[in-house]
């Protein structure tokens, strides 16, 4: 279903527990509701908890920014390595907006925040202005965006910024494939005919590299959120891989220092991805967090 969320049409599915906790579930660069493994929403609502997924603006079926054009990343990057102003279509506070939006349409008063990566970013900032809509903090694969923390690997940097040998199908399914070899875990590879059936679910629902181009944007405009941390209040739980060559461990380590209280869980052979065999112990590790608001 859609509602309508800070002016834009978003794209929703709640999962009906009954009696569940609302929790809210905030995906990253360029992913689509459905990227969630169904494993892990499946493990997350039997802990009592209720599943709110959701499109991102400019990913899915949500509202797209097509009148704002292709961005110029390359000049982005210069910028920011200069450490001068990037301006973006939208930024981070945006799309937090957006999900308090969601929350508001759902008549939603308070909820569990999960976030992974990019949607762990918006999440920090969800906690950090509007803590009283936050009961508890869950960061996946994410940062605070500090300058001093290592970046990707340059085979992540690289298989990130290549591009499909076409725009046909089988070509689209490949390039994601590739880029999911580099990044995903390499101590819980999946299975293959598994990721390619999830990739291809992916890419029939919504093909749109145009929006994904717009949230790098605002993920590069947003700059470093550690004096914000200071203000969450949320009982936080950090999860992150040791083998992550895409957003690097340390930045996990980095987030747990600087909010107050948080908990940091680092599994060793997850890269930058939800393996399916690590599922329940995700879900396990959130459902205790919760709790523990």
């Amino acid at each position: 279903m859609q509602v309508s969320s800070n002016g834009l049409d978003i794209e929703v599915d709640r999962r009906d527990v009954p009696g569940g906790t609302p929790l809210l579930m905030i995906m990253g660069l360029g992913m689509q509701l459905v990227a969630w493994p169904a494993d892990l929403v499946s493990a997350l609502a039997g802990h009592g908890l209720a599943p709110i997924l959701f499109d991102n603006r400019d990913a899915g079926l949500s509202t797209r920014f097509d009148s704002a054009g292709v961005p110029n990343l390359m000049r982005a990057g210069i910028l920011y390595s200069l450490r001068l102003p990037v301006r973006a279509p939208y930024s981070l506070t945006d799309m937090a907006r957006d999900a308090l939006g969601v929350m508001d349409a759902l008549a939603i008063d308070r909820a569990h925040v999960l976030g992974v990566s990019m949607g762990g970013m918006i999440a920090q900032l969800m906690a950090a202005n509007a803590p009283e809509r936050v009961r508890s903090l869950n960061l996946v694969m994410t940062t605070s965006g500090a300058r001093n923390l290592p970046g990707p690997s340059l085979r992540a940097r690289g298989a990130m910024l290549s591009r499909p040998t076409g725009r046909d199908f089988n070509a689209l399914v490949e390039h994601a494939l590739g880029i999911w070899s580099v990044i995903g875990s390499p101590g819980y590879p999946p299975d293959p005919p598994a990721l390619r059936a999830r990739v291809e679910n992916v890419i029939r629902r919504a093909y749109y590299p145009e929006g994904l181009a717009r949230q790098l944007m605002a993920v590069i405009s947003s700059g470093d959120r550690s004096k914000l941390l200071g203000r969450i209040s949320a009982p936080t739980l950090v999860i992150h891989g040791r083998d992550d060559p895409l957003v690097p461990v340390a930045c996990g380590v980095d987030l747990s220092r600087k909010i107050r209280g948080a908990r940091l869980e680092v599994i060793g052979g997850m890269g930058h991805d939800l393996p399916v065999p690590l599922a329940g112990r995700i879900a396990a590790l959130v459902a205790e967090n919760c709790r523990a608001a």
